[in-house]
Formats: structure tokens, C-alpha cells, sequence
């Protein structure tokens, strides 16, 4: 028997490899300035569960995004503000306070959920940046996601009727809690359940696991192979929210930004090896990146 939602399923297959996004990687040129190259703000949980914005913050900032912003709780701000120096640190109450932070900060991108802890305050800031004036790219992580678990269909509706572009990163248990029909579907295969999931939310959609799938709601998808075992390991999941976030920060269309930072995210891995953990992430990237990027990018030799 066909699943029902099969019928809505189509569009291109592919694997995710560079020659899929790298034409839109956002080189900077050499005119830039830090703004240019686009401000990321991460929002943080409580003093006893920062490091997981903070692990999204530096992601954001190794990948090139040339200003990144913790957005934490008043009394978190003095955790946060003693582990960081070049990313910078404001305290936010309330979605009040983060209205009157985008009108002056404008920011690009948000990453939310990395350790958050608060669903109720989760489902407010992710409601209050999809109705910025500004548009701006959101990358819902972890209690991002869980924070509509009751109401999927309250975001589904503000995605589609933002101008903002929409990232989800769910492992396969969050990924029921938005789509509970799609995870019990035995009729669909992951690049299936991971397209609906797309066409249905308007979102792009990393669905993580041993081959990651990337879905726009356009119907495309690609197929990640490149990852380690190594992965697996607290924390590497919220970096990838920063790649992904540090890469629309910068203009990156949204399929190409998650397609780039899931391969990027894997080769990193791939390369360190055993004894990795989730803070040697941001620091092997610019190896990689480096033998990426164009040759005026690349250390001349002596």
C-alpha cells in the first residue's frame, strides 16, 4: 500500500558532496567588512546549560559569519561573558527585549535551541523572529524543535507566512514530535518521510543520523555519506546548528547552507578521528575549508 503522503513526494536525489553548493559559498571578497559578512545571533539557556550556545556560537563564527552575538539570560550573562571573547555576549529577558534587539542589531540569523531548557520562551522567540520586519534565517535546534511538539502546526504557519527562510536540524526522535504520522509511516523511506516533512512545514529539513538527509519544501534532497562514528559524541549537534547558521548569517541560500554545513560538519569529523569532541569541531574546520576555497584564499607557500 502507498502511504498518502508518498504522493506528494518529488523532486531531484542527490549526494551531498561540494560540487553541490560550493558555487554559492560565501567567500568574502576583498572589499568586506564584518558586517558584510553578515551577524549571527545564538540564543543560550541558563547559567547551567550554556555551553551548548556556546559550542553553536563558535561554529557560527569558524564558518565565517563576521559577527556572532550570544543572546542569554540575565543570569546567565556572567557564565557566558567569562568563556568568550571575540563573540559577543547581550543579555535578553523576554521576546520583548529581542524585538528591540533585532530593530538595532539586524541580524541575519538566529540559532535556537542549543541547551535552551524553557519550551514555553522557545515557541515565543521562535514566533517573534519569524515576524521580524527585516527577514532573517532561523535554525531550530533541539528545544527549538521540542518547543512545538503540542502545536507543530503554529510554526508550520509561521514559516510559511514569513519572509524569513527556515532550517530544522531534528536526530529521529525530534523529528516525530513535529511529524509523529511521518515517523510511524513504515511506508516511506527517510528521503521520503524527510520531503514531506519539508513540503509540509516549509522548511529545509536536516534529518540527522548515520546518512543525514537534506530536504527543501521545493522537493529537493540530497544524501550525506561522508560522516564518522566519531559524531556521535555531546554537542556535535549543536556546532552543526551554528554551521548552518554562520552560513545563512552570510546569504547562503538555505538548502546550500545545510547541504554545506552537514558535509563540512562530517569531513571535519571524518578528518580528526578518534578522540573527538564536540569543541575540536570549529577549530579543524579551517583546514578544510582552506582546500576548498578559491586559490586566492589558499597560504602561498615559501
Amino acid at each position: 500500500m502507498t502511504s498518502r503522503a508518498a504522493t506528494h513526494l518529488s523532486g531531484s536525489l542527490v549526494e551531498n558532496r561540494p560540487e553541490l553548493w560550493l558555487d554559492h559559498f560565501p567567500w568574502p571578497g576583498g572589499d568586506t567588512h564584518k558586517y558584510a559578512r553578515g551577524h549571527l545571533a545564538v540564543f543560550s539557556g541558563p547559567a547551567s546549560m550554556t555551553g551548548a550556545a556556546r559550542l553553536s556560537a563558535r561554529g557560527g563564527a569558524r564558518i565565517g559569519a563576521g559577527a556572532v552575538t550570544v543572546l542569554s539570560p540575565p543570569n546567565a550573562l556572567l557564565v557566558n561573558a567569562i568563556h568568550l571573547t571575540a563573540i559577543m555576549v547581550r543579555s535578553l529577558a523576554d521576546a520583548n527585549a529581542l524585538d528591540a534587539f533585532q530593530e538595532k542589531a539586524r541580524c541575519r540569523a538566529y540559532v535556537l535551541g542549543p541547551g535552551f531548557g524553557n519550551l514555553e520562551k522557545a515557541n515565543a522567540f521562535a514566533i517573534t523572529v519569524l515576524a521580524f520586519k527585516q527577514a532573517s534565517s532561523l535554525v531550530l535546534d533541539a528545544d527549538g524543535i521540542t518547543a512545538f511538539r503540542d502545536k507543530p502546526e503554529i510554526l508550520f504557519e509561521a514559516i510559511k507566512s514569513s519572509a524569513s527562510h527556515v532550517v530544522t536540524t531534528p536526530h529521529e526522535g525530534e523529528f516525530s514530535r513535529l511529524f509523529p504520522d511521518l515517523g510511524e509511516d513504515e511506508g516511506l523511506t527517510r528521503v521520503d518521510r524527510a520531503r514531506e516533512a519539508a513540503r509540509r512545514s516549509g522548511a529545509v529539513v536536516i534529518l540527522k543520523g548515520e546518512e543525514t538527509i537534506i530536504a527543501d519544501p521545493d522537493g529537493r534532497a540530497a544524501i550525506n555519506r561522508n560522516a564518522t562514528p566519531f559524531l556521535a559524541t555531546a554537542g556535535s549537534g549543536d556546532v552543526l546548528a551554528g554551521f548552518c547558521g554562520g552560513l545563512l548569517a552570510q546569504g547562503m541560500p538555505p538548502f546550500e547552507a545545510a547541504s554545506a554545513a552537514v558535509w563540512l560538519h562530517a569531513e571535519t569529523a571524518s578528518r580528526f578521528g578518534p578522540g573527538l569532541i564536540a569543541e575540536d569541531l570549529p577549530d579543524a574546520l579551517p583546514a578544510v575549508l582552506t582546500e576548498l576555497g578559491p586559490k586566492a584564499l589558499k597560504p602561498k607557500r615559501r
